[in-house]
């Protein structure tokens, strides 16, 4: 039922950002029945959503206008601000009473401050940050880290089932949804560029790579992060799961957060480098295990090829 007018209505979900994220997430909702609209810059993108069954606006105003549900998987918090308070910003053309689910990495004051513009304005603002990567976004089964009141959570519901598998309610204020994922995102920027650092010193070694792996997979090193990112070094492949450029920018963010509550963070710092190495050696947008790339030119170390 909408959230507004009939309850013979489907649900409206308007999805800002069609990108590897916003299009697997759109056709998530698509599939779990609710109506989709969509806004991408690209042209190719918003193809995407309409072969998927979906629809595409043509503006930012003419997505929202019917919206029950804004869901914005825009980069960050400046992007974020763009989409709903800039010259084309919906927070004035969204029906009062719907819900703008804010899914941008930032820092946990720029969310709070973003939250109560919106819901000045009669509109409700869900801080709710995602993990899974394309491949939960394309499986409708994302980690949703999410803060706001509860009405926000009641009219977002619809969305979050369709799009997530597991929906943390972190509290009532926006900001605590963007808190936990900087704590997600410092732990696994850390992890991947421990991993690729591990990885390269194993070349060193002259131990077979394809053996360290099946090792390290079933001893104490093993992480998430070393499973998921390590067969990509293996076969040589660095497209991008997640590229480079993202932790660049997410542990600026966590290290700029941390500066500001005075709070040392020296792993999150080192391990920021090493993606900066890498994105100023060309790889900002390969798969952010390229870092094991820049360990293996400084070493002079030979790599699998795909």
């Amino acid at each position: 039922m909408s959230f507004r007018g009939s309850h013979m209505t489907v649900i409206r979900v308007g999805v800002i950002g069609l990108g590897s994220m916003g299009l697997g997430m759109a056709v998530s909702a698509l599939k779990a029945g609710l109506a989709v609209t969509g806004f991408d810059l690209s042209a190719e993108r918003r193809k995407a959503l309409a072969g998927a069954g979906g629809q595409v606006a043509e503006s930012l105003p003419l997505l929202v206008e019917e919206a029950d549900i804004v869901v914005s998987v825009v980069v960050n918090a400046a992007q974020t601000e763009a989409v709903l308070f800039g010259d084309q910003g919906v927070a004035e053309t969204m029906p009062e009473g719907a819900v703008f689910i804010s899914c941008a990495t930032m820092a946990p004051k720029r969310a709070a401050e973003m939250a109560a513009r919106l819901e000045a304005g009669g509109r409700h603002y869900l801080d709710a940050p995602m993990s899974g990567g394309t491949t939960g976004a394309n499986a409708g089964a994302l980690t949703f880290m999410a803060s706001g009141s509860p009405d926000a959570f009641e009219r977002a519901e619809p969305a979050l089932q369709a799009m997530g598998e597991k929906i943390y309610r972190l509290g009532d204020a926006a900001g605590r949804g963007s808190s936990m994922k900087l704590i997600n995102q410092l732990l696994v920027g850390v992890h991947i560029a421990a991993a690729g650092e591990a990885m390269a010193m194993a070349a060193k070694l002259g131990l077979d790579l394809e053996e360290v792996y099946e090792v390290i997979s079933n001893s104490a090193g093993a992480s998430w992060a070393f499973c998921d990112r390590v067969p990509s070094i293996l076969s040589g492949d660095y497209s991008p799961k997640s590229a480079v450029s993202i932790f660049t920018k997410d542990l600026g963010i966590v290290l700029d957060t941390a500066r500001a509550e005075g709070f040392p963070a020296p792993l999150a710092g080192n391990a920021l480098q090493a993606y900066l190495m890498a994105e100023a050696a060309g790889m900002a947008g390969d798969n952010d295990s390229s870092v094991v790339r820049v360990y293996a030119k400084l070493a002079g170390l030979d790599l699998p090829q795909s």
